[in-house]
């Protein structure tokens, strides 16, 4: 079980897990989001890829970015909110390509899982 990481019950209430750290991300644009590194880019390899659990807090929100690579996030509770007005629930699978751009926010809550290929760039949000 080389770097085996297992996280038991994992589609459950994310503010009930806590058997893991929780991390605040603390950055221009991001407020009351929470993150576990499941993991990070690895330098020695190329590896340029992570892999988190992000939790938002009702009203959290992240930044406004452009992804450079794919973004796959997998709402595992409550409901992620979309800059261009989409709203999704527990359950849902949401793939954004290279060059898409967005902020997540979350008006109820949420725990989400997300896995980029590539880092995300702030950006400024010219649709306001």
């Amino acid at each position: 079980m080389s770097d085996m990481k297992i996280i038991e019950d994992v589609i459950r209430n994310g503010f009930d897990l806590t058997d893991i750290e929780w991390t605040k991300w603390v950055e221009p644009g991001r407020e009351g989001v929470e993150h576990h590194v499941l993991w990070a880019p690895n330098p020695e390899t190329g590896d340029v890829s992570v892999g988190l659990l992000l939790r938002f807090p009702p009203g959290a929100h992240g930044d406004f970015h452009e992804h450079l690579g794919w973004e796959l996030m997998l709402v595992l509770d409550g409901s992620l909110d979309h800059s261009d007005g989409h709203s999704f629930k527990k359950g849902a699978l949401v793939v954004e390509g290279p060059g898409s751009k967005h902020q997540m926010s979350s008006a109820a809550g949420c725990t989400v899982l997300a896995i980029r290929t590539r880092p995300a760039e702030a950006r400024p949000n010219d649709a306001r």
